[in-house]
């Protein structure tokens, strides 16, 4: 029997893996390993049945059984931290989560020239090298330059499998149709650009494209001095990987959407869920949270489908939703903690729920800790700087909030969560004291999703403290319809406002408005 995963060939018979013709070194040990984990691909195989597969139940050390475990990982190009096809299930064992094909001997054979690997699990993406318009050979190391940044940069994102440098630049100079990229390197999604220099000036343009179809999802033109290149192409990776993250997000959930509802695994399950989450809404939140216990229960390590769902009761508790406050908040906060064991190297798992835990177990330090962190991970993720900029404005930040969130919103300009990019600068400036600016942000997220609560309570706010006393009375009107439990003295519950002062400043704001006590 053959089993067939990505572009490797693990042959039973001849015990054997290949790589797209090419044998691959691996141990006896660590091929039985692997050949029991394919084997059994739908379930977690505990340390004592791979002690049996694999010594016949001799006893060995836990760093044997680890040291095989990474041989394997090693073998099959996965690491511990990606965990891509073999998964680490906590207290539990180990599962094998790539799609196999089995195949038995008598079928015909793989050709002997290079197989073109299946498409991964995840969303794929190559970075081809940018062609240089401008008639100067000496600028093609800028534009590889800009090339490996934006390679280095989408590697960091989590659940995206990024094709390397050295792959993707064998088309350099030649003219490849899209779907022949994909077949070859066993990718969906293709970014390719030019790069065109006029005097000291250069124009950089990309393009993202679905190579299974032809179509453009996303194009943007950049220009700047070349007095600094190497800022020039940092910012240059920075606004690319921003801008077409979200638009891979957005193109995998559409693709999961089209799927029939008996065909979906886990993450078609969160990307479903996600798209839910994107419009805010009472309705949209309530028809996400099962979907993420769905993906959870299909995958018990999906750290960031955790993170979603207790970020969906932290949304919850700020618009005033929740049924059994005590009960809904324990269940947020054990799902993000969950989340934060389980990915602590996942940034969005930390992004969502160390946001959660600051709102929902009231850990304002300890969720910024988290968020820097995810920063660190993935520098180019626009929600982490801007639900990092509202901590910090509730923090009393405001000056650092505010360039937060500018960031996230240069990051992703057309972020589905806009809304929280506005409601945040809203916050921040209400605490600083710039009531007219406050007001300008906090309607515009309000006007991007009605139902918004802190939008509405900073709309009111900024009117009684400026002593507009009818447009006070018909926002205060506005909140209470939204959240009618709100009281000046729940403040401190709802919101975990860090500095008296700010707290002062927006229960005195709702008092004059007609909040009542």
């Amino acid at each position: 029997m053959r089993f067939l995963f990505e572009d490797f060939v693990l042959d039973q018979q001849r015990r054997e893996l290949t790589q797209r013709g090419d044998a691959v070194t691996i141990s006896p040990q660590a091929f039985d390993l692997l050949l029991a984990l394919i084997t059994s691909p739908d379930r977690v195989l505990s340390k004592d049945e791979l002690l049996q597969a694999v010594w016949g139940g001799r006893i060995v050390s836990e760093s044997t059984i680890t040291s095989h475990i990474n041989a394997v990982r090693a073998a099959i190009a996965d690491t511990g931290a990606e965990q891509r096809l073999l998964r680490t299930v906590a207290r539990k064992g180990y599962r094998f989560v790539g799609e196999v094909q089995a195949q038995h001997h008598d079928a015909p054979p793989a050709p002997t020239t290079q197989q073109p690997p299946a498409l991964p699990g995840k969303p794929s993406i190559t970075v081809l090298p940018f062609q240089n318009l401008s008639g100067d050979p000496e600028q093609d190391y800028f534009a590889d330059g800009i090339v490996e940044d934006i390679i280095t940069a989408l590697s960091r994102v989590r659940w995206l499998f990024v094709i390397a440098r050295n792959s993707s630049f064998t088309y350099k100079g030649q003219r490849v149709d899209l779907q022949t990229i994909s077949r070859e390197l066993g990718v969906r999604y293709v970014l390719e650009g030019s790069i065109r220099k006029a005097g000291n000036r250069v124009r950089i343009t990309g393009q993202l494209l679905d190579a299974s179809t032809g179509a453009h999802l996303w194009a943007e033109r950049f220009e700047g001095e070349l007095d600094d290149i190497f800022e020039l192409q940092d910012r240059v990776a920075q606004c690319v990987v921003g801008a077409i993250a979200p638009q891979l997000e957005l193109a995998e959930i559409e693709r999961a959407k089209r799927k029939p509802t008996d065909n979906l695994c886990a993450y078609d399950y969160y990307l479903r869920a996600t798209a839910k989450l994107h419009q805010g809404t009472r309705e949209a939140i309530e028809a996400a949270l099962p979907l993420y216990y769905k993906a959870i229960e299909l995958d018990p390590e999906f750290a960031s489908a955790y993170a979603m769902a207790a970020w969906c009761y932290f949304w919850r508790k700020i618009n005033a939703w929740m049924l059994d406050r005590p009960q809904e908040i324990a269940e947020g906060i054990r799902l993000a903690r969950m989340a934060v064991e389980l990915g602590r190297d996942d940034a969005v798992a930390l992004t969502r729920s160390g946001h959660a835990l600051a709102h929902l177990a009231g850990d304002l330090e300890g969720g910024i800790a988290l968020l820097d962190r995810a920063r660190v991970l993935n520098p180019n993720l626009a929600p982490a700087w801007y639900l990092g900029g509202i901590l910090r404005a509730l923090r009393g930040e405001a000056e650092v909030a505010v360039e937060n969130l500018t960031h996230a919103e240069r990051l992703s300009p057309l972020d589905p969560e806009m809304f929280r990019i506005q409601v945040g600068m809203a916050l921040a400036h209400f605490f600083a004291g710039r009531l007219d600016v406050a007001l300008e942000w906090a309607e515009k997220a309000a006007l991007s999703l009605p139902t918004l609560l802190p939008a509405h309570a900073v709309i009111a706010a900024c009117h009684g403290l400026s002593g507009r006393e009818v447009e006070a009375a018909r926002a205060l009107e506005t909140l209470l319809a939204l959240g009618p439990a709100l009281r000046v003295s729940r403040l401190k519950d709802w919101l975990p406002v860090h500095r008296q002062v700010d707290m002062d400043r927006l229960a005195e704001g709702l008092r004059r408005a007609g909040l009542e006590e």
